[in-house]
């Protein structure tokens, strides 16, 4: 009798041991994130790590100019009535920060990537083209600085924001980017300071 009682509390402790263990890895995305967090309509999660805010901005750039600090690891696109909208970036690692000044030159929606030649010699096992879409590291949209190498850009590596982790173009969450893209024109004025 007394195995009998034994073997049933231990078929019924496994059974919520796996019950809860079965629920535990439910709750869990292969991408590690819980499932409350929000989902993009390719199923992905949004990442927020540096929530995007509105904030009181005198500097002197005027509306519709982007802003960069990298050492703040911070984007600011200059609003009307002396606001900015302050966004999370990741920026270039060690050896590969810049500062200047220039423009938007061009704007696409999930663009294609073609590695520079720069960046293949440090990198040969790099693709030497990738169509635009999800798992493209330019991410959902690209504005791109003239004069440069370098674009504002989403990314597939959303953990990356707030990181100095780039070849040098300034990273951002595919949501953030897509909001950014929204309200940049051509011919934009680009301030990257360090």
């Amino acid at each position: 009798m007394r195995r009998i009682v034994h073997l049933s509390v231990g078929i019924l402790a496994g059974l919520l041991v796996a019950s809860t263990a079965a629920q535990a890895a439910a709750d869990i995305s292969i991408f590690g994130f819980a499932p409350s967090t929000s989902l993009g309509t390719d199923g992905r999660p949004l990442a927020a790590a540096i929530p995007r805010e509105t904030i009181n901005y005198s500097g002197p750039y005027s509306p519709g100019s982007i802003l960069v600090n990298t050492s703040e690891r911070r984007l600011y696109f200059v609003l009307p009535d002396h606001q900015a909208i302050k966004y999370g970036v990741g920026v270039g690692r060690p050896g590969f920060t810049w500062a200047g000044v220039s423009h938007i030159a061009n704007k696409r929606e999930w663009p294609d990537w073609t590695p520079p030649a720069q960046m293949l010699r440090r990198r040969p096992d790099l693709p030497r083209h990738m169509a635009g879409g999800i798992d493209n590291p330019l991410g959902a949209r690209a504005m791109y600085i003239a004069g440069t190498l370098y674009r504002i850009h989403g990314s597939n590596e959303p953990d990356t924001i707030g990181q100095a982790v780039s070849s040098g173009c300034i990273r951002m969450t595919n949501d953030d980017v897509t909001d950014l893209y929204g309200r940049v024109k051509v011919g934009s004025t680009v301030v990257v300071l360090r």
